[in-house]
């Protein structure tokens, strides 16, 4: 899965064998010392991947089932007749598909899949900015496209990115689109960043919105034991950030958001996403005496893991 997709998150791993993600985490560990792949955040890349950016095809396949979730919750902010800068990402892909439906709108873009997602809905306006296309995301960058957003005032920004942090905000590794992104954030009166598990405390290279401007942060349910994503969320809140947490249907409900409600200050004592106290303590260990066939288990589970 590593090797054609470039990355994978531990959620899909899981789901593909079929497994705990405690248990996939301690997995993906043996098969980084053995060199096979890096552990990020969340997830796993290729050796050496940091040093290089995803392209479309690998993020596409990346956490889809809480980018869906993401995009559901970051849709049902929008209204009817509203003006608003959707920026470049798989994340914001997913909210334009669902933006079709909403009357009236105007949507003003740097992302050709965006355009692309709204290009049949009657009812919607899309602006395109100028630019230079950036074929890695589809992405219009550079002086034109900074050029175009100048003097434009919209009620909304959407965007998403590389990493994001309660220090920096959001981040990206690509200068161009950062530079873009910084552009597209001028121009709203509110930003709101999507941003799945993954993505909660890692930082990268170019700094898009500092945490003081985004308004809302729409992100799906950390995992269990993430306890970093946890507490990046809980620091993101302190610093006035508006969290809304949307679920994945994993746990059997449907897709959805807890939402801070609308200019409510998020308090200091807000709960994180995820309950730390829930799960039992054994939940993923065998009883005494059961360590041998845990660890023949966990042998073909890791040779299973490498054929894939």
């Amino acid at each position: 899965m590593v090797r054609a997709n470039g990355a994978v998150s531990l959620r899909e791993l899981a789901r593909v064998v079929q497994t705990s993600e405690v248990t996939v985490r301690r997995d993906v560990r043996a098969l980084e010392a053995e060199g096979l792949l890096d552990r990020r955040h969340g997830g796993a890349v290729l050796p050496g991947g940091f040093t290089r950016e995803s392209g479309f095809p690998q993020k596409s396949h990346l956490a889809t089932a809480e980018k869906t979730a993401i995009a559901d919750v970051a849709a049902s902010l929008v209204e009817e007749g509203e003006a608003i800068v959707v920026g470049a990402g798989t994340t914001t892909q997913e909210l334009a598909r669902r933006l079709a439906r909403v009357p009236g709108l105007t949507v003003v873009t740097n992302s050709l899949l965006v355009a692309q997602a709204l290009a049949h809905a009657n009812r919607v306006e899309v602006v395109m900015t100028g630019g230079t296309l950036r074929g890695s995301n589809y992405a219009l960058v550079g002086s034109g496209a900074e050029q175009s957003l100048q003097g434009l005032r919209v009620s909304r920004a959407f965007l998403s990115g590389s990493g994001l942090t309660a220090e920096r905000g959001l981040s990206t590794s690509n200068m161009l689109s950062a530079s873009v992104d910084r552009a597209l954030v001028q121009a709203a009166a509110e930003v709101v960043v999507l941003a799945d598990h993954t993505k909660l405390g890692s930082d990268t290279m170019f700094q898009t919105v500092p945490t003081d401007v985004i308004t809302r942060l729409v992100t799906d349910e950390p995992p269990a034991h993430d306890d970093r994503a946890a507490t990046e969320l809980q620091a993101l809140a302190d610093q006035g950030v508006q969290i809304a947490v949307a679920g994945t249907g994993a746990a059997g409900g449907p897709p959805g958001g807890d939402q801070v409600p609308p200019g409510a200050r998020p308090r200091r004592d807000m709960p994180l996403p995820v309950q730390r106290g829930r799960m039992a303590a054994g939940q993923f260990r065998g009883p005494g005496g059961g360590m041998a066939a845990e660890t023949l288990e966990r042998t073909a589970r890791v040779a299973d893991m490498r054929r894939r």
